[in-house]
């Protein structure tokens, strides 16, 4: 039987490419129909690909942080685990990799630029920037020798300031997961809430290589956004997953769904077949009603009442207390003030200032 060949698929008609976010399989992995094969995620929403038949992964080339093309070859569903799939389209946009590699992007452009070859890189361990250049002097690198096992228990935090202090207790609170260290690029302090300071971005790579495959991103975001979405981009670059975290006092609807990244503080609600794509915040006591789709890294505040099927775009800040009318289309880039009502849909990049009313303008 031919092997058949799963294509990525158009998860928003307005945006051809995605972004992986997650793989719940391996290449050569039995798998059954019905079963999740990986997530993608655009800015309006966070979609599962699921196996199309029983069979074994063949040819997945993708990983997490990695741009991917409607209709190109996700992988193939095959029933002999050692056919050989054909080559990736020329347009494709990327190079394959070997299938048992596990490299973060930094190291593949190090690579690429030094002219190593990828089959001659270690395997069964992350293989960093550093490896990277070791194995391009020559030696033996080691720095992936002495990897440590994935830790599935352990995160570090990327930022020491008040948010990082509401997400260590928040980790705390819920149980499944154990703050080791706080990673900061401007403390001066050693340790937050008796987790210890244990570096920099610059450090990111190492502390990977070390095991720690968790991190949470605690930048707000409220006086830069651009510096959340930058933070996120280094810890996926450097292999991190970003788990969700959900405040056990929070209440998210089994019908919702939230996206890698996103923290759904305390006392918070998200209704019925919502929408977070991925590092969205919900901020303590606010309220996310049912069928809202809130854009990547967007940020919602204490106290924000979002009515029924509001959209709010990546990026966009809502301040606290701020209300909303029914179905209302909040754009991306938007900044609105404490206790802004929002009335009218609002445009990309928009400015509402603290206690207004907005009903709309011209030309918008």
């Amino acid at each position: 039987v031919e092997p058949f060949a799963v294509e990525v698929p158009l998860v928003n008609p307005n945006e051809p490419e995605a972004m992986v976010v997650d793989i719940a399989v391996a290449d050569g992995e039995q798998i059954s129909e019905g079963d999740v094969l990986c997530s993608l995620e655009t800015s309006k929403s966070v979609e599962d690909v699921y196996a199309p038949a029983s069979g074994y992964v063949i040819g997945l080339a993708s990983r997490i942080g990695l741009t991917v093309t409607a209709g190109n070859v996700l992988c193939y569903i095959g029933t002999d685990p050692d056919w050989v799939p054909p080559e990736l389209d020329e347009d494709s946009g990327e190079d394959a990799l070997p299938v048992d590699l596990n490299i973060t992007d930094p190291a593949l452009a190090v690579a690429k630029e030094l002219g190593v070859d990828l089959a001659t890189l270690p395997r069964g361990v992350l293989v960093t920037e550093r490896a990277v250049r070791e194995v391009a002097e020559g030696s033996v690198p080691a720095s992936v020798e002495a990897a440590a096992p994935i830790d599935s228990a352990s995160v570090v935090v990327f930022g020491a300031g008040g948010h990082g202090k509401t997400l260590i207790e928040l980790i705390r609170a819920a149980g499944a997961l154990d703050p080791v260290g706080v990673i900061d690029d401007s403390s001066s302090v050693s340790e937050v809430l008796g987790v210890p300071v244990i570096g920099s971005r610059k450090d990111l790579a190492d502390i990977r290589g070390d095991g720690i495959g968790l991190a949470v991103n605690a930048i707000g975001g409220i006086t830069s956004m651009s510096a959340r979405v930058e933070v996120s981009g280094l810890l996926t670059a450097a292999g991190f997953m970003m788990p969700v975290l959900i405040h056990p006092s929070a209440f998210v609807e089994a019908s919702a769904r939230v996206g890698p990244g996103s923290q759904v503080l305390s006392h918070s609600y998200v209704g019925s077949d919502a929408v977070l794509a991925d590092g969205v915040i919900v901020n303590t006591g606010a309220v996310v009603s049912h069928d809202c789709v809130l854009g990547s890294h967007a940020n919602i505040s204490p106290g924000c009442l979002l009515a029924g099927g509001i959209t709010v775009g990546p990026r966009t800040l809502l301040g606290m207390g701020v209300t909303t009318y029914l179905g209302i289309d909040i754009g991306s880039d938007v900044r609105v003030g404490n206790g802004a009502a929002l009335i009218a849909n609002v445009p990309d990049g928009r400015k509402i200032r603290a206690g207004s009313s907005w009903e709309g303008a011209a030309g918008s």
